[in-house]
């Protein structure tokens, strides 16, 4: 995806470079721009919120916080009704780490391959990556589980695991999905062994898959629920850690055991609050379902011309995942889409694939033009073979 532009205006689905050429951001900086680039209610919010509040203090509850914690704990199904703010994915995963840890008072954490969950501490420490030798030694008491097989799970999962972690769709691997199955035998194995069941939803929140949230397609509430950047809809760094009533006595006995000077900022609470009744209104996941079909046939029909470089679809809503047959022919083509005004990126863990994740709400004709513009790029891409 290495290119020599800068960022300059944007709005909507589209971003210009400051020569002013235009773009449709197809990546969406990892889905944190489920609303679009720069949306006017959010710019509109930050400015008021600029004016009435600052940053606030973190352990100090404020009339900001408590209002988007009460928006957060109507819109999320189910039993995740306390928040615990952040600034960044990393730092909300490792939060729920720590929480799991404290609750629990055990050890052990576990994760499935494949996944990818941040930059920080535990995220790095439960996240596939190639790059992980150079931050040895990483925190201890992680195992990593084959995804989607329930022996695996059944062997690791023991009276010193503390929680059980999961991403139910993994985007940066190939948008693998969980099924209900599978999922429903992690919850009885942690109810069953006294472990916490975590999902990190940080690029499925917020409608990206066709449901505000993918664990409600599997028919299974986590006792904690990561929801990243999307929350304030790319105008401001915010993220959350849900959880139960449960768990959240632990909080209530340790409200200093994590502490963030910028989460949950006065000001971003503002603006996710803002955001929150911009989901409620728009309901983006309705329109991820309606184009995701529009999308895969097109997406088809360039597979069939181009069955060398574009070997299937996966993915659903608006988070979609190319199949390539290697990480050069993903890398080539994210650059000659680049070229022909379209910003997508590869997979960070199977760097063969190609992701596609818009604004929510892109229309029909902005959905043709992304599709035109990987059109093109596959015609240069099988000229240059």
């Amino acid at each position: 995806m290495a290119a020599a532009i800068l960022e300059g205006r944007r709005g909507g689905a589209y971003f210009h470079d400051t020569d002013g050429r235009k773009y449709i951001d197809g990546d969406s900086s990892a889905g944190t721009f489920n609303l679009g680039r720069r949306h006017p209610e959010l710019a509109e919010e930050l400015k008021r919120a600029m004016r009435a509040t600052d940053q606030g203090n973190f352990p100090i509850i404020s009339e900001e916080k408590a209002l988007l914690a009460e928006a957060l704990a109507s819109f999320v199904p189910g039993a995740l009704e306390c928040s615990l703010f952040g600034v960044t994915r990393g730092e909300a995963f490792d939060a729920a780490c720590k929480v799991a840890r404290g609750f629990t008072k055990r050890p052990g954490l576990v994760t499935v391959d494949g996944g990818w969950y941040g930059q920080t501490g535990f995220a790095l420490s439960l996240s596939q990556r190639d790059d992980r030798h150079l931050f040895e030694p990483l925190v201890p008491g992680v195992k990593t589980v084959p995804f989607g097989d329930p022996a695996a799970a059944d062997r690791a999962i023991g009276m010193d695991t503390a929680a059980v972690f999961l991403e139910p769709m993994q985007a940066e691997n190939g948008c693998r999905a969980a099924d209900a199955v599978y999922v429903r035998g992690l919850a009885e194995l942690c109810r069953a062994r006294g472990a916490l069941l975590v999902f990190d939803e940080t690029q499925t929140n917020f409608g990206r898959t066709g449901t505000p949230f993918y664990f409600e397609r599997l028919g299974v509430e986590p006792d904690m629920l990561v929801l990243g950047e999307a929350l304030g809809g790319g105008m401001f760094p915010i993220t959350v850690t849900m959880m139960t009533q449960r768990v959240n006595e632990f909080m209530n006995e340790h409200p200093l055991i994590h502490l963030s000077t910028f989460g949950g900022s006065d000001v971003g609470c503002c603006v996710a609050r803002a955001a929150l009744g911009i989901y409620r209104r728009e309901q983006p996941w309705k329109n991820a379902a309606a184009m995701e079909a529009g999308l895969r046939s097109a997406f088809g029909s360039l597979a069939g011309d181009y069955p060398s470089l574009l070997l299937g679809v996966n993915g659903t809503g608006l988070l979609l995942s190319l199949q390539t047959p290697s990480a050069e022919t993903a890398r080539k083509l994210c650059q000659a889409c680049l070229r022909h005004g379209l910003l997508v990126g590869p997979g960070k863990v199977a760097k063969c694939t190609v992701l596609v994740r818009p604004s929510l709400l892109i229309s029909e004709d902005e959905a043709g033009e992304l599709v035109a513009a990987l059109g093109l790029a596959l015609r240069d891409c099988a000229a240059d073979a």
